[in-house]
């Protein structure tokens, strides 16, 4: 499996990468967002560290079951030949009905198929009131 979006990247495929992955995420379908991934992909996401797309896939079962409701927005910060940084904004709620709007960076590295092997992310959240939200489904 490959991406049609590969390194070398310029500011045009780096873009299209970024919106590839904001649009996948906001499927929150954990099988459509793992396949953009090598079946090793190494993360960090906050304080967990794993490997692999099935552990991927557990993560984001787990992550969408409390994050209800998410809606991403992702925007390019900067890239390499073969690594991009995003900065990245999200909203949810959890089963209370308590909005969030969570900020974070991310950093990617890609094999040569234009998959990511790496992600590294790291985020805080805070409260928000409903009508406070930015992000809404199209």
């Amino acid at each position: 499996m490959s991406s049609p979006i590969r390194p070398p990247f310029t500011e045009e495929t780096a873009r299209a990468k970024v919106k590839a992955a904001e649009n996948a995420w906001n499927t929150r379908d954990p099988e459509i967002v793992a396949r953009a991934y090598t079946p090793d992909s190494e993360w960090r996401n906050r304080t967990e560290f794993f490997t692999g797309r099935d552990e991927i896939k557990a993560f984001l079962r787990r992550k969408w079951a409390q994050e209800l409701d998410y809606r991403l927005m992702k925007e390019l910060w900067a890239f390499t030949s073969n690594r991009i940084s995003v900065r990245f904004e999200y909203e949810w709620h959890d089963e209370t009905g308590q909005w969030y709007r969570t900020h974070g960076n991310e950093h990617w590295e890609f094999d040569d198929e234009g998959l990511m092997r790496r992600r590294d992310m790291s985020a805080n959240d805070y409260k928000i009131d409903e009508a406070e939200r930015r992000y809404h489904p199209e």
